[in-house]
């Protein structure tokens, strides 16, 4: 599914009226009647429920107008509130506002901030309403809201935060949150849930614009169908159904040597577990045969380990391994492999760059690089041009900015834009760890992935991510697919094992990895 820009979206509107004729009143019509059918699933039913609608001066106001019949005709009282005096209101927004006074519902115009006695009459009805839905301002949003909007937005969230508060739906995008960026106003109003129409948004996705969202509900309002896909986005969000048609079906005379050869190069003395972890999750990813190379001296700890995993030993001296010898045995297990999967839990020693480097220059299969072989490449990146097989980065934040120069702050804050330039200048596929996930390919598509729960903030979940995505590779998905299809099921399966509660271990996390991949293939 694609993700949109404001602009890309009033761009869909213009052509969906100019090239196919619909007018800008009937798409807002089916947003009206797409939001009362969310304030039905929020509410179970509407029928002799409150509600309060706060209406802007715009085609956000409109869907929100629209949307009071439709709930009216559902059994509920229904009150809206304008921002501004209705006869401001111009086009689609003016005719629904017309439409609902005409049906006898009361309108409570205010157009002031100061206006105390109204003020204390809107909020007293919000403290009576099962639900507060949020219409004032939409995608056009940018900036700082002006006072009466801010006001407005303030009693809605003063009065979502009361113990017998209704709950709060926001129409298109919450009311102060920046539709591209997901910047957000301070007094930005905190929904329960955002109902979007025909395409999401990308400041739905983006922090701290997200957060406000709360669960987000994508509405067919009946935008043709040519023109969803000729819409001009390189944005698109993972699903399960995307995900679904990217897995391989696993074929009845499948054998180890053909369902992928992986190779891990990881672990060093006291860091064990990194190398454990990864080579597990290519185990439990359905990879046929795993095979870890590790320093002599972590040999011992990770054999004893991994039982399913063959543990091999690379040459050390004064604690690191010998380059030449290192080398040579890795580039000599690689001409059985399929995908190399290396750097956790590698060591930092300017020794085992040194061997990272040259390992990924000879390496010609596809590349999984992470974590201390992300670190190898600080000041080195344009041996990346020179690699001659695949390749996929997975950097959290710190990692990105360790290898980019930028800051930190500076990468979250454009983290889709700074994942699709480095991952042309890179020519690799990027995924920029965090929420959400970033997945960049090297042609400028970015998917975002918003699965997964905070309780995968544990060390060890980037190393389980590593050898799933290794694992896929290896059963023969592009590596662009298997980046985004193991982003995927890396978090479902990280929900699946937190449970809703927090203190999951990244070990729980790889055991759910075979049950993610089964609810991703289960027929609907």
């Amino acid at each position: 599914m694609q993700i949109l820009l404001a602009e890309e979206m009033r761009a869909l509107d213009r052509a969906a009226e100019e090239e196919i004729g619909i007018p800008g009143l009937v798409l807002m019509e089916n947003a009206g009647r797409a939001v009362a059918d969310a304030a039905e699933k929020l509410l179970g039913n509407c029928c002799h429920k409150k509600i309060i609608i706060f209406a802007g001066k715009g085609n956000n106001g409109g869907d929100g107008s629209g949307a009071g019949r439709w709930i009216h005709n559902r059994g509920a009282e229904v009150t809206l509130v304008l921002a501004g005096a209705a006869e401001e209101l111009s086009g689609s927004a003016a005719d629904e506002l017309q439409y609902f006074i005409a049906c006898g519902l009361p309108v409570l115009e205010i157009k002031d901030y100061e206006e105390e006695n109204l003020f204390a009459e809107i909020e007293n009805r919000a403290l009576q309403a099962d639900l507060i839905v949020d219409a004032l301002l939409g995608t056009g949003f940018s900036g700082a809201m002006r006072p009466l909007f801010r006001r407005l937005c303030q009693c809605i969230n003063r009065v979502r935060a009361g113990a017998d508060a209704g709950k709060v739906l926001a129409v298109d995008i919450p009311t102060g949150v920046n539709a591209d960026t997901g910047a957000a106003d301070p007094y930005a109003v905190r929904a329960d849930a955002t109902i979007t129409m025909a395409l999401p948004k990308l400041g739905l996705y983006l922090y701290p614009g997200a957060s406000y969202a709360g669960e987000i509900q994508v509405a067919d309002i009946g935008m043709p169908a040519l023109l969803l896909q000729k819409a001009d986005s390189s944005r698109i969000l993972v699903t399960r159904e995307l995900v679904k048609s990217m897995l391989p079906e696993r074929p009845k005379n499948a054998h180890k040597g053909s369902v992928g050869r992986v190779v891990v190069a990881a672990g060093s003395c006291g860091y064990t577990g990194a190398a454990a972890l990864s080579s597990f999750a290519a185990v439990k990813s359905g990879a046929g045969l795993v095979t870890l190379l590790t320093p002599e001296n972590a040999r011992e700890i990770l054999a004893v380990k991994l039982t399913e995993v063959m543990v091999k030993g690379l040459p050390v001296q004064d604690l690191l391994p010998m380059r030449d010898e290192a080398l040579e045995l890795i580039s000599e297990a690689l001409e059985k492999a399929d995908v190399l999967a290396i750097g956790p839990g590698f060591g930092t020693a300017e020794e085992t760059g040194t061997l990272i480097r040259e390992v990924l220059v000879v390496a010609n299969v596809p590349c999984v690089i992470d974590a201390d072989a992300i670190t190898a490449l600080q000041d080195h990146t344009e041996l990346l041009s020179h690699m001659l097989a695949e390749k996929v980065l997975t950097p959290h934040l710190g990692e990105m900015a360790r290898i980019t120069g930028m800051k930190i702050a500076e990468i979250e804050k454009n983290r889709v834009e700074v994942a699709r330039a480095y991952a042309e200048k890179w020519q690799a596929v990027l995924v920029l760890k965090g929420t959400p996930t970033v997945i960049a390919l090297p042609d400028g598509t970015a998917y975002l992935n918003n699965n997964g729960t905070p309780a995968m903030a544990t060390g060890g979940s980037g190393d389980v991510l590593t050898g799933l995505i290794a694992a896929l590779i290896g059963q023969g998905l592009p590596a662009a697919d298997a980046a985004v299809a193991g982003v995927y099921l890396h978090g479902l399966a990280g929900e699946l094992a937190a449970n809703g509660c927090v203190g999951m271990a990244a070990s729980e996390l790889l055991e759910k990895i075979p049950e993610a991949r089964k609810k991703v293939c289960e027929q609907n």
